[in-house]
């Protein structure tokens, strides 16, 4: 009994680090030439954007990794004004099931 209480308060330590560790991805728009950017973000079950990010401002997306350490987000990024040029991308990919936070920047 002794050595279940010890595992259940270790397991309740590691879920509260995990819940409280968020990732992010910063996408700027430093776009040369003054364009806007187009961005649309999707994972296995979310889907953001699409949104235009204005010249020189950014679009964040936070959100938890998954407990199995296959959390990945993709990202399309075309470039106005006709949107023509465009850039597909892994934005974030999780690694190891512990690898839950930290901000990634585009």
């Amino acid at each position: 009994m002794k050595s279940l209480l010890v595992f259940l308060f270790v397991f309740n330590i590691y879920m509260l680090g995990y819940v409280s560790g968020r990732a992010e991805v910063r996408i700027m728009n430093e776009v040369k030439f003054q364009k806007r950017l187009w961005m649309k973000c999707y994972s296995k079950d979310n889907v953001i954007g699409p949104t235009i990010i204005p010249i020189g401002q950014y679009s964040k997306i936070r959100f938890l990794a998954n407990l199995w350490g296959t959390s990945r987000y993709m990202c399309t990024l075309k470039q106005g004004p006709n949107y023509k040029h465009y850039q597909n991308f892994t934005a974030f990919k999780q690694f190891y099931w512990f690898d839950y936070g930290g901000t990634w920047y585009w």
